[in-house]
């Protein structure tokens, strides 16, 4: 399978190239565009259980799409997402990677998705109660909003609250107040999440949350 990611990092968008008999996996409403003779069939995403699960709990679409070519010639198919921002890839080769919500856009077979418990750290953090953990062999495409950015954490690293888009699963969260009471209200930051632990992370750019507040002070 060919691939490649355009428009980066504002408005990034995957073009993909699935040979004769390829497949891949992706979130319910990312295809943009495909040629016509691609096949596409539509499923709970890892069944009705862990679909609804992935749904209420996790952040992400009920159905997973499943794009397949059945024709004996290289087909394109274009997927994107509804934030505005940057898009990688990531061979899985035996390891794992957490997603937070949202941020999941599609992977290859010899993944495997599932659910697990989040802790209440990432439910103060803003991110839910549950992640994604995705394992195996293949390649997985994930976003943001905003720009990405790869990091090693060796020790203990802090993080703003809605800036974590992904971790391996040696890395921890402590949620924590950015400071006393009084300046952590003052300086605007109020909690942070305090990572520890060792594995490589990702950051997005921006904060949803952020946007979120700034649009509501424009509305008062």
């Amino acid at each position: 399978m060919k691939y490649e990611i355009r428009y980066k990092p504002a408005f990034a968008t995957l073009f993909l190239t699935l040979q004769p008999g390829e497949r891949i996996f992706a979130e319910a409403g990312s295809m943009a565009s495909m040629a016509g003779s691609l096949a596409m069939n539509t499923g709970f995403f890892g069944g009705l259980i862990p679909g609804l699960l992935k749904a209420f709990l996790g952040g992400e679409s009920l159905f997973l799409n499943q794009f397949s070519n059945p024709t004996d010639a290289p087909q394109e198919l274009v997927l994107t997402q509804s934030s505005i921002g940057d898009i990688t890839r990531i061979e899985l080769q035996g390891n794992e990677l957490c997603l937070q919500p949202g941020a999941y856009i599609a992977h290859t077979s010899g993944v495997n998705v599932k659910m697990e418990w989040a802790g209440f750290s990432s439910w103060f953090a803003g991110e839910g109660l549950f992640k994604l953990k995705l394992s195996g062999k293949g390649i997985v495409f994930f976003g943001a909003y905003g720009g990405l950015s790869e990091m090693d954490v060796k020790d203990e690293f802090v993080v703003d609250n809605g800036h974590l888009v992904a971790y391996e699963p040696g890395i921890k969260m402590n949620i924590a107040l950015s400071g006393g009471l009084l300046g952590s209200v003052t300086s605007g930051e109020g909690f942070i999440n305090r990572l520890q632990g060792r594995g490589k992370i990702y950051l997005q750019s921006r904060s949803t949350d952020g946007l979120v507040r700034f649009l509501r002070s424009k509305l008062r």
